[in-house]
């Protein structure tokens, strides 16, 4: 074996939209526990092809084998990123969004049976580099815990409501581009009480993936509700890598 084969993994946690990287604290702690090397990447939030630019580079920087794992939009971004960043050995989708190439996320979510995030979304605007404006998205307070964490306290809910990161309308429009799922093994996540990304969605994407998956009674947030199983998923990835 070579030195790159025998260095252990490293696990890439990747966020999704309206959130940031503290939203993986109980999986680092779980996954640190176990001596397992674990990174959080930031997502930029800024659009499918930005995001995507941005997360290959920073996997690429990270020393031997990665396994990148993202929640929600997160998963998109993976989906775009791994194959360029040269060095993921395979993904894991949490509550996660594994389009095929062509696909618009904002369609996706206009089809599903589950999700209610579009009923729930604020719009905002930012300022673009060349002086003008575009659309993003946050969701609205009143309605966050039920669209987004509603297996998470109240408490904990308004928290994370007034800390979310607003996404760009790019996100939802751009088309994906060639899946890194069609060459990866992956695995997947599924909350079956997911109104976020819609737990219909992140189901047939998995299955289109041929991903290894579980489901856990959770909403879209199953990564704070129930760290202890996407942390056991993710070791179960890390074994059958390794």
């Amino acid at each position: 074996m070579t030195d790159t084969e025998t260095t252990p993994i490293t696990v890439a946690l990747v966020h999704g939209a309206f959130a940031d990287s503290s939203g993986w604290a109980g999986v680092v702690e779980r996954l640190q526990a176990e001596l397992v090397p674990v990174q959080a990447v930031v997502n930029p939030l800024r659009g499918i092809a930005h995001d995507a630019d941005y997360v290959a580079s920073a996997l690429a920087q990270i020393p031997g084998r990665v396994l990148a794992v993202g929640h929600s939009y997160g998963g998109a971004i993976i989906t775009n990123a791994a194959s360029r960043a040269g060095n993921v050995v395979g993904l894991v989708y949490v509550a996660a969004f594994a389009p095929d190439e062509g696909e618009v996320l904002g369609d996706i979510t206009a089809d599903s049976k589950d999700s209610v995030l579009n009923t729930a979304l604020v719009e905002l605007q930012f300022p673009t580099a060349d002086g003008g404006h575009a659309t993003e998205y946050a969701i609205h307070p009143d309605h966050f815990q039920h669209a987004f964490a509603a297996d998470v306290s109240e408490v904990e809910a308004r928290v994370m409501a007034a800390v979310q990161r607003p996404v760009a309308a790019a996100a939802f429009t751009e088309k994906s581009g060639p899946p890194a799922w069609k060459t990866l093994p992956s695995w997947a996540v599924i909350p079956t009480a997911d109104t976020a990304a819609g737990a219909d969605v992140v189901r047939a994407m998995a299955k289109r993936a041929n991903a290894t998956a579980v489901e856990v009674d959770a909403s879209h947030v199953v990564m704070v509700s129930h760290p202890e199983a996407v942390a056991a998923l993710i070791q179960q990835a890390l074994d059958a890598l390794s």
